[in-house]
């Protein structure tokens, strides 16, 4: 099936039934960016649901326990999953900088930008590697920092109720196929755990402060992905 589709904000709401920002302003801010047609491709090999565990850790992929998070506000349902991108140093793939992050053991004399990094403390759900792997720092069950101020269907304080996935890149560079397919396949099976009624970008969340996923995130394509076929 081929998404007919104006952009990607159409595409998130018609896939999966999300709300699309209406104030004029909150659209310009994200910056939506016209996605080409693209023919639909085979289901990855991959498309097997992950298993989770009844603590909320998925099993088979690599485990970083982070610090940074607590607990969910009681009698919150897990309805949000939040796209992101992340590259440390900027634009430099395959170091240690995200984890590195992530476990408050960043260095922050190894690079000019680091410094700026000093008072952070933040962690998400899962991070995606450029080759597809797929890390996990906090335990679904539990509330990760990764959204910071946000809002979404008119409730603040997105990490209370999201799962946050960071993907390894930048908003000026094209992702990889391999980051596709397990996005999907993560996305598909917390939706299959939890009663996920929405996925957004980090920008669609925080209009004023944040611009990832980019504007080089296919949503028309991750959307067909995830798709039930």
């Amino acid at each position: 099936m081929v998404l007919k589709l104006k952009d990607e904000g159409e595409s998130v709401k018609k896939s999966l039934n999300f709300r699309q920002p209406q104030a004029a302003s909150e659209a310009s801010a994200l910056r939506r960016p016209r996605l080409p047609n693209r023919a639909p491709v085979p289901a990855p090999a991959t498309s097997g649901l992950l298993v989770f565990r009844d603590d909320g850790w998925v099993e088979g992929i690599t485990h970083i326990p982070s610090p940074n998070f607590n607990a969910r506000p009681d009698g919150v349902a897990v309805d949000l999953v939040v796209l992101h991108n992340i590259s440390l140093p900027p634009g430099q793939f395959g170091g240690p900088g995200i984890i590195d992050l992530f476990t408050n053991k960043l260095n922050h004399d190894d690079h000019p930008y680091y410094a700026t990094l000093r008072e952070l403390h933040v962690s998400c759900h899962f991070l995606i590697r450029r080759d597809g792997e797929l890390i996990q720092f906090v335990s679904c069950d539990d509330r990760a920092w990764h959204a910071g101020v946000s809002k979404w269907e008119d409730r603040e304080n997105c990490n209370d109720f999201s799962i946050g996935i960071e993907l390894e890149g930048a908003d000026d560079q094209p992702f990889k196929s391999l980051q596709y397919d397990a996005a999907a396949r993560l996305t598909k099976s917390i939706r299959a755990r939890y009663p996920i009624r929405g996925v957004m970008g980090h920008s669609h969340i925080a209009p004023e402060r944040k611009t990832d996923p980019g504007p080089y995130f296919d949503w028309r394509y991750y959307l067909y992905l995830t798709e039930e076929r």
